[in-house]
């Protein structure tokens, strides 16, 4: 059965958007975070962040949920931050400095959340995702999108680089093909942005939350200790040198052969049964 909370403590909601986010839970062991803030293009408003950041909290510490969907209301999955609440800070008494800097640290800290969050997220898109919204994709561990969907980091066009953006953007496809994004501005279709490696699946927009929702039941079939353990280490060795990556990729993999979910595992394939994972 699914069932919608709002997260708490998120201050006053905006009054076309009472819930800025949606929690539901589609199926056992997947949850569904779906961004309800169309009337704004799903922009990454405080209000937004501060409601994903909270959600993925509660999320990362329970053990019933093995992979998180992330999708959006309306025709946009997510236009970045919302620049009408940037631009009204411009009257506050140090320019907008203060707010500014709290606004892209806070954004930050939800990418690296993302990322160090126990479960795989998948991002759905089935529309436009730009700038902070096109970040929030490339941060996300997989990525379904329609064959309608489109992405850009587009503030070089506005006089505001997409330098954050950037940071996931370039940690996910080539420098020239991120180059080429950030400098142009451009709308890049679904298509190309798998071709980039921006995304994993271009699927009919009738398909997108099936096929997310296929790859989240697949995750969660699996055991949670070993894909969790997994994607930490996978994170983490990308940025190291190659032989510390190897001492460091080994080190995991002793320690995961260790696990109890480890021998179930092996003991299952060379028994020719299905495994029962216990976590540990």
């Amino acid at each position: 059965m699914t069932t919608h909370t709002k997260p708490a403590d998120l201050g006053a909601p905006r009054k076309e958007d009472e819930d800025l986010l949606l929690v539901s839970r589609p199926e056992p062991g997947i949850a569904l975070l779906t961004l309800n803030a169309p009337r704004s293009r799903n922009s990454l408003s405080r209000q937004m962040i501060a409601a994903l950041d909270e959600a993925l909290a509660r999320l990362s510490g329970d053990r019933d949920v093995a992979a998180v969907v992330l999708a959006a209301a309306g025709p946009v999955f997510s236009a970045g931050h919302d620049l009408k609440e940037l631009s009204a800070h411009r009257a506050d008494a140090d320019g907008g400095r203060a707010f500014y800097q709290e606004t892209m640290l806070a954004c930050a800290a939800l990418m690296q959340a993302i990322v160090r969050n126990r479960q795989p997220v998948i991002a759905a898109v089935q529309g436009v995702a730009t700038a902070a919204g096109c970040q929030l994709v490339a941060t996300c561990d997989l990525a379904v999108a329609a064959a309608s969907a489109t992405f850009a980091t587009p503030g070089v066009n506005i006089g505001l680089f997409c330098s954050t953006p950037m940071v996931a953007l370039s940690r996910n496809i080539s420098r020239k093909r991120a180059m080429e994004m950030l400098l142009l501005g451009e709308m890049l279709a679904a298509e190309d942005a798998m071709s980039y490696g921006l995304v994993n699946r271009v699927v009919p927009a009738d398909r997108v939350m099936d096929e997310a929702l296929a790859m989240a039941r697949i995750i969660a079939a699996k055991s949670k200790l070993t894909v969790a353990v997994g994607k930490e280490a996978f994170y983490r060795q990308i940025e190291e040198p190659l032989a510390e990556a190897y001492a460091y990729a080994a080190s995991v993999m002793v320690e995961n052969m260790m696990a109890e979910d480890a021998a179930e595992g092996i003991g299952a394939f060379l028994e020719k049964r299905p495994p029962v994972w216990k976590g540990c």
